[in-house]
């Protein structure tokens, strides 16, 4: 093998082979590699970056999994409450995949303002509520203290602020309907904090605040709380961490992912992953088709020199594999000019957020990278192998040579 990793080197380092006729046909072959690894890490890493997006917004608010009392209606509302303990906890936490468990509560009411009013949904949260899953969301203010003393502080979404007028420090009456009698709730609260999470169906309804106002609304004791949020280390999981928790859960309790509560949403982002499949088997097509032309060109330039080679006792394979070095080196060089710059457009973008995004149509304002280096490794190498792999039938045209018709052919 020394012979044609010798003979490949000197028809890479030749000026001729720099300067010849094939030296534009291999540019235009490099050109295209780098141009299709560059297209398909964009694809790969935006398309991934915006479905994991999307997912931690729902996630960071609503949980992963939530487990709750089966209700009459599919309001958002926590009709019935479930009492839960330390144990009920525990066994939840026991469980493989499982991260977090938040208790919550949910229950609509009204924002009246001295000019306007509009219908939101009050997330109640006690004192060991996560904040960290939805503060990185905070642009103005922090998030509320939630101790044994009642608390009237809440935040509230950016878009909210502005359509009702209700600023930073700021206070609001919120009226609660009560379904043990006919008789209303009126509490009063203070905007502490203002979030954006720029996902439009969560910045219209929620606002957050002390769950014991819910509690003492509907007349619940402490321990009872409207729903249990979890969260799950691996969201692949997903689906069998909620199965193994809705079969030991009692029969009384309903357990669902966020899958399901948005299942439009999750089916509309699922066809981001045809979509980047499409297009790496294009760019992989453009990619062999180019590399084949290439060493179609090169097998064409190099007629004399193989009659040479033949004529000296070379084997085809040989030869074959002193073009298949050849067109290694070429295809090494595409995706190691396409990784460079693929990767600093990613990197740019990923920090400066450059091309913009319409937050009401893919539920963030800019477009998001996930680059993943696992990711990128294999599909580099995959684009390697197909591309060689591409190149293996016509380098067969050596064997079908004939040393004295290439030593005299011109």
């Amino acid at each position: 093998m020394k012979l044609e990793f010798f003979l490949a080197k000197r028809i890479i380092g030749s000026k001729a082979y720099k300067s010849n006729i094939s030296s534009p046909i291999i540019k235009i072959g490099i050109t295209a590699i780098s141009l299709s690894i560059i297209v398909m890490l964009v694809s790969i890493s935006t398309g991934l970056g915006l479905q994991s997006e999307i997912k931690n917004k729902i996630s960071s608010f609503y949980g992963d999994i939530i487990i709750s009392n089966f209700d009459s209606n599919n309001s958002e509302e926590n009709l019935r409450s479930i009492k839960v303990n330390d144990s009920i906890i525990s066994s939840i936490y026991e469980k493989e995949n499982i991260k977090l468990v938040n208790r919550v509560a949910n229950k609509f009411g009204i924002i009246r303002t001295l000019n306007d009013f509009d219908g939101v949904l009050f997330k109640g949260v006690d004192s060991l509520y996560e904040w960290d899953l939805i503060s990185k969301y905070i642009i103005k203010g922090s998030t509320p203290i939630i101790s044994s003393t009642p608390s009237n502080k809440v935040i509230i979404s950016n878009k909210l602020s502005k359509r009702l007028d209700i600023d930073y420090k700021e206070s609001f009456q919120m009226i609660f309907s009560n379904f043990n009698n006919s008789k209303t709730a009126i509490r009063k609260f203070e905007v502490i904090g203002i979030y954006d999470s720029g996902f439009s169906e969560i910045d219209e309804n929620l606002i957050f605040g002390d769950i014991f106002h819910l509690q003492k609304i509907n007349k619940w004791n402490l321990d009872e709380f409207g729903e249990l949020e979890v969260f799950v280390d691996n969201f692949e999981e997903i689906d069998t961490t909620l199965k193994d928790i809705y079969i030991n859960t009692p029969s009384n309790l309903n357990s669902y992912s966020i899958k399901d509560k948005f299942a439009s949403i999750f089916d509309w982002i699922s066809i981001f992953d045809k979509n980047i499949y499409a297009i790496i088997f294009i760019m992989l097509i453009v990619s062999s088709i180019n590399i084949i032309s290439v060493l179609l060109i090169i097998i064409l330039e190099k007629t004399n020199m193989i009659g040479i080679l033949k004529s000296m006792g070379a084997s085809n394979l040989q030869i074959k594999n002193i073009f298949l070095i050849n067109v290694s080196y070429l295809i090494f060089v595409g995706l190691l000019i396409g990784n460079i710059l693929g990767l600093l457009l990613l990197y740019i973008q990923k920090t400066y957020k450059l091309i913009k995004l319409d937050p009401e149509i893919y539920y963030t304002s800019s477009v998001p990278v996930s680059i993943d280096i696992e990711t990128v490794i294999m599909l580099n190498l995959f684009t390697f192998i197909i591309c060689l792999l591409s190149v293996l039938i016509p380098s067969y045209i050596i064997s079908k040579i004939s040393p004295i018709k290439s030593i005299k052919f011109q």
